[in-house]
């Protein structure tokens, strides 16, 4: 379903949510997986991931001069 709302709020939410779950699978799967690179790559991206979902919450919160 398409979210048609023009609230940059609720779609900021609704994306860290995602963050988290993509983040979550990432981390799961560096235990699930034998090859060290691998291992590596999906912690690597859970924390790029992590920074990204705290911008997304920098912007809802106008931590941020560049939000203000």
């Amino acid at each position: 379903m398409e979210d048609n709302s023009s609230n940059a709020m609720e779609h900021t939410s609704k994306i860290k949510k995602q963050f988290d779950e993509l983040i979550d699978h990432l981390r799961a799967d560096v235990s699930k997986v034998n090859d060290v690179k691998a291992k590596a790559l999906f912690e690597t991206s859970a924390e790029v991931l992590t920074g990204l979902k705290k911008a997304f919450s920098d912007f809802e919160e106008k931590k941020e001069e560049a939000w203000r």
